[in-house]
């Protein structure tokens, strides 16, 4: 779908990989036949976008959308923590910089590399308590030795940043913006939509499941994949994002206990 009609994004401050970034990560996801918009222009400080026109979400085009980004994470990555193929530059989410260091497993990838970094951001900043980072430390160190590794799941091709705001609903079906593209678990993809709440979500993972079912136990294990962005947010929202993420952090807790 092209609209002919254009979005642009400048910023002069930028980092001079910031829209290489957003330009590789949507060609990544395309490659995989999610709907993205169309680069029309990329450059150091700037990249223009198709801009993709907005209707109310519907049942039909959520169930597509699940099964759509079903096959998108069955495209697969090069490792857990891979930036998309043929990018050699600096990766983001949202304005902060992030690892693109590759891990064979990804519990030891996933705390390494998008929770801790983020984590000490959010301590700095007095979002995140002392004794909640003790139990945040705990659930860490149960992830990053392995605990929740499943080896049937090879590294997923993640959007990476899939909230809400980042989900349009097109004449046409969803369409994906703003990626923090990488290779991950396909489940946080799926908690990352249940964070803030996107619309049909019930209906989305339906039709995920119709592409490719989610292994038992994934509704409880939501919250050990939110630590990830609920450190992010932590870092640069507020102790509220502190709370949350301490709370993400005792659930994983419980979790491993029941393991």
């Amino acid at each position: 779908m092209s609209t002919g009609v254009s979005f642009r994004k400048h910023d002069p401050h930028a980092h001079p990989d910031f829209f290489r970034a957003e330009a590789a990560g949507l060609a990544w996801l395309a490659a995989a036949g999610m709907p993205v918009p169309e680069v029309r222009e990329v450059g150091a400080h700037h990249i223009e976008l198709e801009r993709i026109p907005e209707v109310a979400p519907s049942t039909d085009a959520a169930r597509r959308f699940g099964a759509a980004l079903a096959r998108m994470h069955d495209a697969g990555a090069s490792g857990f923590g891979a930036a998309p193929d043929g990018y050699d530059g600096q990766l983001f989410i949202g304005r902060r910089p992030m690892s693109r260091t590759v891990h064979p497993h990804w519990g030891a990838f996933y705390i390494a590399e998008r929770v801790l970094p983020f984590l000490r951001i959010a301590v700095e900043a007095g979002s995140v308590t002392e004794p909640q980072r003790r139990d945040i430390d705990a659930a860490c160190g149960l992830v990053a030795e392995g605990t929740f590794d499943d080896d049937d799941e090879p590294p997923a091709r993640l959007h990476g940043d899939l909230w809400n705001g980042n989900v349009l609903w097109s004449p046409s079906g969803v369409v994906l913006i703003d990626p923090a593209a990488h290779g991950g678990h396909r489940e946080t993809d799926l908690a990352m939509l249940a964070l803030f709440g996107c619309p049909e979500l019930d209906e989305i993972v339906d039709g995920y499941e119709s592409a490719h079912p989610l292994r038992a136990g994934w509704q409880q294990r939501v919250p050990m994949y939110q630590l990830h962005p609920l450190a992010v947010h932590a870092a640069g929202y507020g102790a509220g994002y502190g709370r949350a993420l301490h709370r993400a952090a005792l659930a994983t807790l419980e979790l491993g206990g029941s393991s």
